[in-house]
């Protein structure tokens, strides 16, 4: 059981991340459904609706969140980014157009953000300090840049229940500052239980859409674990998904639970990232992302 003792003497630490991507996501998973203007339409309703309904619910329950907004909507929707800023939740880089990763050299993965990073700089009138590769995956020393771009913390990875310390991928990187990982899992997030498109088909195969009632009592369940056990719940969310007028309240009542219990924190991924930084001093021993780093640096 995890000893760690979060701050204001919390057990459990939260972190509620939104990824607002439009159409854009859908694009880079399903490219077929380019110039589908009815399919494309399911992602646009996060724009006209879904943005609103949870910024409302996270304001009636007092939570602070961060949002992952890729330049193209930065750009396309400045009215909504200013929107969620002005209601001080933290806004972080997601590329340009969530660039599946998978399929670009390091050179063009920092080419997509520093495109995403300029957007929202223009719009935001600051650089962002998190960052969330849309797929997951990046190329070795792709960590290194993004310190070396004044980066923080990334929500990207998976692979434990606790923030980690990216390890650098050069000797060159050692002295830099720590790179802080909020890891995510599946069952944590929206999409792998609702997204859906009927043709072409989203996701392949079909059929997802499963009862509300189960999705709140799996997040539930898994909360109540995660409070147990004291460690960083990260909720990863999508206006158009859990945005909708029916969905917006099962989100309404995972915080209605969350908030019943007075011994949690909530933080957004800056925070989380300051204070981890400040108060671990390392990764456990052993930790799988100490691990192969190092078994890439031995190759390299």
């Amino acid at each position: 059981m995890n000893s760690l003792r979060w701050p204001q003497n919390a057990r459990c630490a939260v972190v509620v991340t939104v990824d607002f991507n439009d159409e854009h996501g859908i694009l880079t998973q399903e490219p077929r459904i380019a110039g589908r203007e009815k399919s494309l339409s399911v992602w646009r309703y996060g724009a006209k609706r879904g943005v609103d309904r949870v910024l409302d619910a996270l304001e009636e329950f007092d939570v602070r969140s961060s949002w992952f907004v890729p330049g193209r909507v930065a750009e396309t929707h400045v009215d909504l980014v200013q929107r969620i800023d002005a209601q001080k939740h933290e806004i972080g880089n997601s590329g340009y157009v969530c660039e599946d990763f998978d399929t670009l050299t390091l050179d063009a993965q920092k080419d997509a953000f520093r495109k995403g990073r300029a957007a929202l700089a223009h719009a935001l009138g600051r650089r962002a300090q998190g960052f969330r590769s849309f797929t997951g995956n990046w190329a070795p020393g792709f960590a290194d840049f993004l310190r070396d771009e004044g980066v923080t913390w990334s929500s990207s990875w998976r692979g434990d229940d606790l923030p980690y310390f990216h390890l650098p991928d050069t000797d060159a990187a050692l002295a830099a500052p720590r790179l802080v990982e909020l890891p995510l899992h599946y069952e944590l997030e929206d999409e792998p239980y609702f997204a859906y498109n009927l043709s072409p088909a989203v996701p392949a195969g079909q059929p997802r859409i499963p009862s509300y009632r189960e999705v709140l009592r799996n997040w539930k369940h898994d909360f109540a674990a995660f409070l147990r056990f004291g460690l960083c719940f990260v909720l990863r969310l999508h206006p158009e998904i859990i945005g909708t007028a029916g969905r917006i309240d099962v989100l309404r009542e995972l915080l209605t639970e969350i908030r019943s219990h007075d011994d949690v924190w909530f933080a957004t991924g800056s925070e989380m990232a300051a204070w981890w930084n400040q108060n671990v001093e390392a990764n456990e021993p052993g930790h799988p992302v100490e691990v192969y780093a190092r078994h890439r640096r031995e190759e390299a």
